[in-house]
């Protein structure tokens, strides 16, 4: 199924023909933020550092989705810039300012797949809070290409983020998907993995997907996961 939304940076791995963007409507407010108590950090995939301490929610303006996501970290959501119809829009970025994942909602979106390439999944887990009817979307951080075989030209070939569609089985998979059902029609929260924006010490030298999975292990990472699946209906 080929990717509908665009990544938040050029990459310089493998690259589909197929990434048209999706239609996009949204005009709110500004969300609301709610301080949450400090809490004891958890330990990285490789045990190495601890992930963020202090937490603190976010209300989408439209009052319709909560998540948490370090204090330190900042969410915009910028009212007006988008056309009408409604829907939310918030993007994170992490102290540095730069962003980590995208939230939007009331997205148009459709899907054919039409190449099929080698893929890893480097995390999964269900999400059943954001379950509209049918399985329950999960939570995907995965890959596309190999050293042997390319993955889609025109996009990123890894990302995290929030899928409805089954997770890849077999030896292929389609070009990644990553938009789960919400009504009126669907949202995305996450992001193509940017090495200029998802920055991994000491793997600078390393090809794209090599960076990608060791960026998996990273505090960092765990907190944007921590974040993403936190995402639950408001209230």
């Amino acid at each position: 199924m080929a990717l509908l939304f665009t990544g938040c940076g050029p990459q310089t791995g493998p690259t589909t023909t197929l990434s048209p963007s999706p239609t996009v409507t949204s005009e709110t407010p500004t969300g609301t933020t709610t301080a949450m108590p400090t809490a004891t950090g958890e330990p990285s995939a490789t045990g190495s550092a601890p992930a963020s301490a202090a937490w603190t929610s976010y209300t989408t303006a439209d009052g319709e989705l909560t998540f948490e996501h370090p204090a330190a970290w900042s969410v915009r959501d910028p009212a007006g810039e988008l056309p009408e119809g409604g829907g939310a829009f918030a993007e994170v970025t992490n102290q540095a300012g730069k962003p980590l994942a995208t939230l939007r909602t009331n997205m148009a979106t459709g899907s054919t797949c039409l190449e099929r390439f080698p893929y890893a999944v480097l995390e999964s887990e269900e999400l059943p809070l954001l379950t509209q009817g049918g399985a329950a979307p999960r939570y995907m951080f995965e890959t596309r290409g190999n050293d042997a075989a390319p993955g889609p030209a025109d996009t990123p070939a890894a990302a995290y983020g929030i899928a409805s569609v089954p997770a890849p089985t077999g030896d292929s998979a389609c070009a990644i998907f990553h938009f789960f059902t919400w009504p009126p029609t669907a949202a995305m929260f996450g992001a193509f993995y940017n090495p200029e924006n998802n920055v991994t010490p000491g793997a600078e030298s390393l090809p794209y997907l090599e960076q990608a999975k060791m960026y998996a292990g990273t505090p960092e990472y765990q907190d944007i996961k921590r974040m993403i699946t936190s995402l639950r209906p408001a209230g």
